[in-house]
């Protein structure tokens, strides 16, 4: 059984007060999360990648600054999304250091 299957059968179990505690505990938990990036021991060396992906958003982020379009983003990599992209731009704006960093550190390897 998956941790996740695990939880979906306890929540099931919970009034809808007790639902709202576990809701409120998992929106402090994400704090300075970014819907659709993710960062995961393993993948990509922890860099933060497109959800379901292996694409670094430092790539996606140098891309850009090459003067590739987004069009030609998303042709080049077409498991992901215009959506994906926006997420992206946004995570880039709130990290530009840790990315410019990556980015900089993939390109000396």
């Amino acid at each position: 059984m998956t941790a996740l299957h695990e939880i979906q059968q306890l929540l099931a179990q919970l009034t809808p007060g007790e639902k709202a505690s576990v809701l409120q505990n998992v929106a402090q938990d994400l704090g300075d999360a970014f819907p659709g990036i993710d960062s995961r021991n393993g993948v990509c060396g922890g860099e933060p990648c497109i959800v379901r992906t292996r694409i670094p958003v430092w790539v996606l982020h140098r891309m850009r600054q090459s003067g590739v379009s987004e069009a030609d983003i998303l042709r080049a990599y077409p498991t992901i999304s215009a959506e994906d992209l926006t997420n992206a731009w946004h995570y880039t704006r709130a990290h530009l250091d840790e990315i410019e960093a990556q980015a900089r550190a993939n390109e000396e390897a």
